[in-house]
């Protein structure tokens, strides 16, 4: 779907969110969450692909442009409504069924740890049809298979227009792979994200 008629009266509330960028990807997140206002009810996890090696500033520069509270995920931590988390560099982040977060060493995918693939594919397995996924601008296909995964578990998905995108790649490598429920502009997910936190069970 491309528009903003948004036919979600029938779903199930959502849980939860999780976001995945790379290459143009901080102004686009700058963008996207600044539609969202103050209250906002449900937690956000987002995965930027980020140099290693040297600590993030991520969620200091996020919280400073912000109304929503926003922090660096820890592991263990347990995910808190109404929360952006962000991603540490250097680990794969995952979510576990009791709603907390783990961080993994494993081996870096399409060259990326941490990687949208595997915080999506963990979040779909847990939140199930509750799962919003949103996969924005980036250089390479990092998110296309998790974000089928989320499809697959019966969670909404969402790609970013390859057209706005500043670096079209990972968008379209997500379309290759899936038709998601909504294709649309930086401020249309913005949207789309508020109707959905509004949207009673």
């Amino acid at each position: 779907m491309s528009g903003l008629a948004f036919e979600i009266t029938d779903r199930k509330r959502v849980e939860a969110v999780v976001v995945g960028a790379s290459a143009g990807g901080v102004e686009a997140l700058l963008s996207l969450f600044a539609e969202l206002p103050a209250g906002f009810g449900l937690p956000i996890v987002t995965v930027l692909h980020m140099p290693e090696g040297r600590r993030s500033q991520l969620a200091e520069v996020f919280a400073r442009r912000l109304p929503l509270p926003v922090k660096e995920a820890s592991d263990k931590e347990s995910i808190v409504p109404g929360t952006l988390y962000f991603a540490a560099p250097g680990y794969h982040l995952s979510i576990e069924q009791d709603r907390s977060f783990s961080f993994s060493c494993e081996e870096r995918e399409h060259y990326s740890r941490p990687s949208i693939d595997y915080l999506f594919e963990s979040a779909a397995d847990t939140y199930g049809a509750r799962l919003v996924g949103v996969l924005l601008t980036g250089a390479n296909q990092d998110g296309a298979r998790g974000l089928a995964q989320i499809q697959r578990e019966g969670g909404l998905t969402v790609v970013q227009d390859p057209r706005e995108a500043r670096v079209a790649t990972m968008p379209e490598a997500a379309l290759a792979l899936l038709q998601p429920d909504y294709l649309l502009s930086l401020q249309g997910i913005g949207r789309l994200l508020v109707e959905l936190e509004r949207t009673p069970c």
